[in-house]
């Protein structure tokens, strides 16, 4: 568990990397039943094969659904936190395609914390989702979240 004061000494730095996940094509099938996006190149290992992918990717929305999962691994609980929410993105590129059978992680770096109001704070984590044995991340990420917090928690002094 990390105290506000705590939090606000790791700005700027990398505060927590998740476990490994593994993308299997069960994975991306139910991803794309939920979604309804059955576009070949994620559920038919056969008509995939035959492109640049060669074989299955995931969906990327399927790699940002994962990043909730990744941050409650990977960030220790805020004292005092009744509430977080997500807020939305700043940035967000899918830079290599996720492969079926691939392991990814994320890693998450505080870049902004900031008091929005009386025990309400905005943070800003800049996520790189890794995979493993590959060079480039699957996305970079600058994502914005809310932590509601119980009275005498996020002041300064």
């Amino acid at each position: 568990m990390l105290s506000f004061e705590d939090l606000k000494e790791k700005l700027g730095s990398e505060v927590g990397v998740s476990r490994w996940f593994t993308i299997d094509q069960a994975r991306i099938d139910k991803f794309a039943d939920l979604t309804e996006d059955w576009q070949y190149i994620h559920v038919d290992p056969v008509a995939a094969k035959k492109t640049i992918f060669n074989g299955t990717i995931a969906h990327g929305f399927l790699t940002v659904s994962l990043l909730s999962a990744m941050y409650y691994d990977a960030i220790p609980l805020l004292e005092g936190s009744t509430l977080g929410v997500n807020y939305g993105f700043d940035k967000l590129r899918f830079l290599s395609p996720v492969k079926v059978g691939s392991k990814v992680r994320g890693r998450f770096e505080l870049s902004e914390l900031r008091e929005v109001r009386p025990f309400e704070i905005s943070t800003i984590w800049r996520v790189e989702v890794e995979i493993e044995d590959c060079e480039k991340p699957a996305l970079v990420a600058h994502w914005i979240g809310r932590q509601y917090l119980l009275e005498g928690h996020c002041q300064d002094g």
